[in-house]
């Protein structure tokens, strides 16, 4: 059986203001189909899993919103985590659950807040991925062809070769590096030997189970007591009490850093992880002007453009590369040079004490 499961517990805060602590990137539609990036991730898994067989990770502020988004998924499938913990006891915490149903199952994880282009070439490399987990101890990663020397991103070193099952576009992973410098970058994209690391995973949750408990022994003994827990009353809080003791640590540097047996396959699927306001200009049309405009918009000799409004008439009168975003409470204006920075907004405001606007 194969499980796939969702990380949809992240704050996307670099697209503040429209996201906010109460809704985050993930339930944002930012492409012209008005459709959320969680209804996509679910939406394109179709034709290689059941919904009954898609497990969304979260926290409890976000329960609701994944109900609202994806009505049809089974709600024993929504897993909260109690607080935050990066990647790591998050996929752990979703690996004992899938566990305790299926000990035999494949698991695939995937980010919710990623956009793919080319649907059914990302089914085909996940179904690449899940033949080389056919062997025990295999884990597989989808690594993204880099076309620009961008740093930030984690890279995939890797290793030109075949995998045991001869799948001709599979190869050894030799390191999994963190995000570089650019001449590091430059030198990376160069050499035609590294990828993007693009967060998706594919295992066995034996494999998985036993390298948390190789690697991350301390995760791995309570993950084996909220396992026992699972589906009795005793749940909640064993769960509250285990996982609040679990190190934050992310998977890549927690196991994929130290784990053996691993392979990559090139994924060129068209994929964005839409990390900033300035990724609307590859996921949208823009108009003849080169805006992409959404809401009450005018604009004068004004032209490659990003300007999100809601219900208030926003006019705009020559301006070249700006971006524009307005909600009830906030606006953010920048150029699109700088739209990185908005992070340096959101550390104002917490330093600041301006929470209601989070």
């Amino acid at each position: 059986m194969i499980s796939v499961v969702i990380m949809a517990g992240g704050k996307g805060e670099r697209f503040w203001p429209k996201s906010r602590t109460n809704l985050p990137k993930q339930f944002l539609s930012l492409t012209d189909d008005g459709k959320s990036m969680i209804q996509h991730t679910v939406e394109r898994l179709e034709g290689l899993v059941e919904v009954e067989n898609i497990y969304v990770v979260t926290n409890k502020s976000y329960k609701n919103l994944i109900i609202e988004h994806i009505p049809n998924l089974p709600l024993e499938n929504i897993i909260v985590e109690p607080e935050a913990k990066n990647t790591a006891p998050c996929i752990g915490l979703a690996a004992i659950h899938i566990y305790k149903k299926n000990p035999d199952a494949k698991m695939i994880v995937l980010p919710s807040d990623h956009l793919i282009k080319f649907n059914e070439i990302f089914l085909d490399t996940l179904r690449m991925g899940l033949e080389v987990i056919e062997d025990e101890g295999n884990i597989a990663t989808i690594g993204i062809t880099p076309n620009y020397p961008e740093t930030g991103y984690g890279y995939i070193n890797f290793k030109k070769g075949v995998t045991p099952h001869e799948i001709t576009n599979a190869y050894e992973v030799l390191e999994i590096v963190e995000k570089p410098d650019l001449e590091k970058a430059k030198q990376y994209l160069t050499s035609g030997e590294y990828l993007w690391n693009s967060g998706m995973f594919m295992w066995k949750i034996s494999t998985i189970l036993k390298c948390f408990e190789e690697f991350l022994p301390e995760v791995y003994t309570g993950l084996k007591e909220i396992e026992g827990a699972i589906n009795t009353e005793n749940y909640l809080n064993t769960l509250i009490k285990v996982f609040s003791k679990f190190p934050s640590e992310s998977i890549d540097y927690g196991i994929m850093e130290k784990a053996k047996n691993i392979y990559v396959i090139p994924g060129n699927f068209g994929w964005d992880d839409v990390g900033s306001w300035l990724s609307l200009e590859r996921i949208n049309n823009t108009n003849q002007d080169g805006n992409i405009i959404s809401g009450n918009v005018v604009t004068i000799n004004t032209k490659n453009s990003i300007i999100q409004g809601s219900n208030k008439l926003i006019a705009t009168i020559g301006l070249e590369d700006i971006i524009i975003v307005d909600t009830d409470d906030a606006l953010l204006i920048c150029n699109k040079d700088n739209t990185q920075e908005v992070k340096e907004v959101i550390a104002n405001l917490k330093a600041s004490n301006k929470t209601e606007y989070l």
